[in-house]
């Protein structure tokens, strides 16, 4: 016929890690700034109020007077990371995350005493030393040994690259 037509290729995006932040405190509100210049879904959950007073765009932020029922809306293969004002919620929270167990990442801020105490706590309640063994506690990279609000965001997003890369990297032949 003569014409001309143009095609565009786009390439299939790969699906965007939905993340679930417990905790609107200095170290929430870091790794949340973050998080949100990257390719995410960013939820951020606390049941305090006057906590969200920066929010990035692009970021959900939902003020729960239980934020456990937050732990049920998010979709299978979440990303969970834990890190309110209080030990006992932080705990309530494992445990509901533990009992999905259909999430991609789950963390814990805390030392490994807290992560012992933890343990102790969630094999009382009857989770297995395996569940267990899921849940990442202290959370970021290791070798980050900053505990400025920033220095602790950095090494906890980079983590969550590192695990949302490997899962969408082309499986080798």
């Amino acid at each position: 016929c003569g014409g001309m037509t143009t095609i565009l290729f786009e390439p299939l995006m790969q699906q965007q890690p939905q993340i679930a932040v417990f905790g609107a405190g200095h170290v929430g509100q870091a790794l949340v700034r973050l998080l949100s210049t990257l390719p995410c879904h960013v939820s951020w959950i606390d049941e305090r109020e006057g906590q969200f007073t920066d929010v990035p765009p692009g970021v959900t932020v939902c003020q729960a007077d239980d934020p456990l029922d937050q732990v049920q809306a998010m979709p299978a293969g979440s990303y969970f990371i834990v890190m309110t004002h209080h030990h006992p919620r932080d705990l309530q929270l494992c445990a509901a995350i533990l009992r999905r167990g259909d999430y991609r990442y789950f963390g814990v801020i805390g030392s490994a005493t807290k992560r012992q105490r933890f343990e102790y706590r969630l094999e009382g309640q009857g989770f297995s030393r395996q569940q267990l063994t899921t849940m990442r506690c202290p959370i970021g990279l290791p070798d980050v040994k900053g505990k400025l609000p920033a220095e602790i965001a950095v090494a906890v997003a980079a983590e969550i690259i590192a695990v949302y890369q490997r899962s969408s990297a082309p499986e080798s032949v």
